[in-house]
């Protein structure tokens, strides 16, 4: 399908809990060039018809999107959003064709317009033929945040919907600068950002970012890149870029190694395990990994000692020449000071200055625990300051990409912190405590 002309219009998602932090942020996103704001269905979950009616009394220029995702009452749903001040009201096509009829009824009667989202259809592009004949306004190309986590890519999907529809096209799911001069290319009308936007420490600079993406069409070459990376490149990269606490809360607090700590400070391991189960002073196994493992592979040892090291300064010198990223060890080491100047990672629980003897025994790549987590070769190991986690092989890109979300967020909390709020006020923590 041909790139269409004209100015893309640029939605963003307000998908937070707190009113008072979407309208900061909308504040943010207008001045750097959004066209429209969207009360976000966690914000209308959270303040109800409130959300949209405080957001067009701030914006009263700019065109309100209820995203409802309706799935039923389509008449009655799109007349609350439209008389609270909404333009544009999103529905779910995974609901009835009644529903989506009835909503439609509902829009011309007040004057908005019906954007259809097609995220979970079991047929895509077939069910974006069938809205085109019912009459919605937009169709919404989108593929939700958990199944993002999970590698489905949303131009993918665009581009086959667009293939087949002339209907104008929204698109959402994880876009962020790069892909957003792609969508635009693929033909997309409505360019829908939520998180890359609202999470983001700059919130009008990284708005102006997506905007001259849009308008120019050059981020969308670096998108193309990013994409042609293998899976263990971009898990890598997206390891790296986030810290441990980062990865335990995209874990619900799980995967954290007990009572093993770095040897030195300013310390960042990424790496795929190669697994040893040794003996009390048995060093010989752990020796001999570093000839079985691969550059970039990080050594995960159990060692079942903490009298006796198993590891040291001239296996830390093997290790680098070789280009291994670094040891974790559930047991003890010596050579501390020799490791530290070399800068090498290690992670131990116990420090020595006494060896073992090399016996042999144990087994190189079996399923072993290390600091009371299961590690099987290949599952992804990363250690920092904060101590060491371990994310299984089959999870590593889902999990990578929801601390990488987690550390978004973060960054956009510390902004406000920043600019005079507590962390209770910027969370609102006293509304959303647990009701006993």
């Amino acid at each position: 399908m041909k790139k269409k002309k004209g100015r893309k219009i640029l939605q963003v998602a307000l998908d937070v809990l707190e009113l008072e932090r979407a309208i900061g942020i909308g504040k943010e996103s207008v001045e750097g060039g959004a066209d429209w704001l969207e009360a976000g269905t966690p914000l209308i979950k959270s303040e109800g018809m409130n959300a949209i009616r405080t957001l067009k009394d701030a914006f009263p220029a700019v065109k309100i999107v209820a995203d409802m995702k309706t799935m039923d009452t389509g008449a009655i749903e799109v007349e609350m959003a439209a008389k609270s001040g909404a333009s544009v009201v999103s529905i779910l096509v995974v609901a009835d064709n009644a529903v989506i009829e009835e909503a439609i009824k509902s829009a011309r009667k007040y004057g908005v317009a019906i954007m259809a989202d097609i995220m979970n259809a079991e047929d895509p592009v077939r069910r974006a033929k069938e809205l085109k004949e019912l009459g919605v306004d937009y169709v919404c190309v989108h593929v939700g945040i958990d199944q993002q986590m999970r590698g489905m890519d949303t131009l993918s999907l665009l581009e086959k919907v667009s293939s087949e529809i002339n209907t104008p096209l929204a698109v959402a799911g994880g876009v962020d600068e790069e892909m957003a001069s792609e969508a635009v290319s693929l033909g997309a009308d409505v360019i829908i950002v939520g998180g890359n936007i609202i999470r983001s420490a700059k919130v009008k600079e990284s708005t102006i970012k997506l905007r001259k993406s849009m308008d120019s069409g050059i981020a969308g070459k670096e998108g193309r890149r990013r994409m042609e990376k293998t899976l263990d490149e971009q898990i890598f990269e997206l390891f790296m870029h986030v810290s441990t606490p980062n990865i335990s809360d995209a874990m619900h607090r799980k995967g954290v190694m007990r009572g093993i700590k770095p040897l030195f400070e300013d310390i960042k391991l990424v790496g795929k395990a190669v697994t040893v189960q040794t003996f009390e002073g048995d060093w010989a196994k752990s020796v001999e990994a570093i000839d079985v493992a691969k550059e970039g592979d990080v050594l995960v040892v159990y060692a079942g000692s903490k009298d006796v090291a198993t590891w040291g300064e001239l296996a830390s010198w093997s290790c680098k020449q070789k280009g291994i990223a670094g040891v974790v060890i559930d047991g003890a080491v010596r050579d501390v000071e020799e490791i530290r100047r070399l800068k090498f990672p290690v992670f131990a629980k116990y420090e020595v200055p006494n060896a073992g003897e090399p016996k042999g025994f144990g087994e190189l790549n079996a399923e072993i625990k290390c600091g009371g987590q299961e590690v099987k070769p290949g599952d992804w190991i990363i250690g920092d300051d904060n101590g060491v986690v371990v994310v299984s092989k089959e999870s590593a890109y889902e999990i990578a990409r929801r601390a990488k979300e987690v550390w978004k967020s973060e960054e956009r909390i510390r902004e406000e912190i920043k600019k005079g709020k507590t962390l209770s006020q910027v969370l609102d923590v006293y509304k959303w405590e647990k009701k006993r």
